[in-house]
């Protein structure tokens, strides 16, 4: 995990560092008249609809490539007058993870859902650079395998098999969202998201809850997680 944090935040601080720089030093020409980010535009000037964008979340891919579990996730958004951003983000939650302890194996690999809305809270929009909060809906419909050595029943003395395969679960949650976004070249963008995700149900199967849920993280009832998106408009 040091590792992985390693990488994911330089990443994060080095968005930051560009966010700012670039809202100081950028020069936006406007309707044909040159301006500095100190002269704002009203929001009537913003373009009803302002495009689309599709962006995948690369901090997600190197957890699920280097620890026990992780996403390879992708998303699109829809851009309304720069301020509103109704997302979809669908991705394939994979995990597989031995409890040194007790030699149990949990795996599984399944696809998740996510839709919601964004609000950017920065004053001049025409940077391209945002400021936002928002809000996710998240479903999963999935299976998992968990599997281990023979135990020993106490009372018996006979070995006993721990073998559930492809085991049914689902899971709805929230998250709350916080993010930033810097426009770095044209339609490439780099951004972060921080979110708190709050269960709202779990189907419970035979050998108990599952230890990660695709798309949510491992298996609470409450976590925080983190995604670094390569944004590009379309």
């Amino acid at each position: 995990m040091s590792k992985i944090l390693r990488f994911i935040l330089p990443a994060i601080l080095s968005s930051c560092f560009l966010l700012s720089a670039m809202a100081q030093t950028d020069t936006i020409r406007f309707r044909g008249v040159q301006s500095l980010p100190g002269n704002v535009p009203p929001d009537k000037d913003a373009p009803k609809f302002a495009g689309m964008a599709v962006s995948f979340d690369l901090a997600g891919a190197v957890m699920a490539l280097a620890t026990s579990y992780g996403q390879y996730e992708g998303a699109i958004r829809a851009n309304f007058k720069h301020r509103y951003f109704p997302v979809v983000e669908l991705g394939l939650g994979v995990s597989e993870k031995e409890d040194d302890g007790t030699e149990l194996k949990f795996k599984t690999s399944a696809p998740y859902a996510r839709i919601g809305l964004d609000y950017n809270f920065a004053k001049d929009w025409r940077t391209g650079n945002r400021i936002f909060g928002g809000v996710r809906v998240a479903y999963t419909n999935f299976k998992y395998d968990l599997t281990s050595s023979d135990i020993i029943d106490p009372v018996w003395n006979t070995p006993v098999p721990i073998n559930f395969k492809d085991v049914k679960s689902d899971a709805i949650w929230g998250e709350l969202v916080f993010g930033l976004e810097a426009k770095i070249w044209k339609i490439i963008h780099l951004g972060w998201t921080a979110r708190y995700k709050h269960r709202f149900h779990q189907k419970v199967s035979e050998p108990g809850q599952a230890w990660y849920i695709p798309g949510f993280g491992k298996n609470d009832s409450h976590v925080f997680g983190a995604t670094f998106n390569f944004i590009v408009d379309i």
